[in-house]
């Protein structure tokens, strides 16, 4: 590895742990999508948070527009809202990464 590489890296393995921290300190009174349930196509129909609540999709994404979701985004596409996870660079807490439930 070359030290253009080497610098490189250094700052995405700082960048990611910078995000987390970040995260954890603005989402800390917010509850947190742990596992997703998903129907036979592959798309997310209900969502389970830390607090053990278990909510349908369109629950979610009110829950996720009052704010009161962490790590989550709702956006407009294709005629529907659509909740997605926040671009934050730690795969671990994408939608389509975490446990079924």
């Amino acid at each position: 590895m070359d030290k253009f590489e080497e610098a490189y890296n250094n700052y995405m393995q700082e960048g990611s742990q910078q995000a987390l921290n970040e995260s954890r300190r603005i989402n800390a009174d917010k509850e947190e999508i742990i596992a997703v349930r998903k129907n036979e196509e592959g798309n997310i129909i209900a969502v389970k948070t830390n607090s053990g609540r278990e909510l349908d999709y369109i629950t979610a994404l009110t829950e996720a527009k009052a704010g009161r979701l962490s790590h989550v985004d709702v956006f407009h596409k294709y005629g529907r809202d659509i909740l997605r996870s926040e671009p934050d660079g730690i795969k671990e807490n994408n939608l389509d990464e975490l446990t079924e439930f």
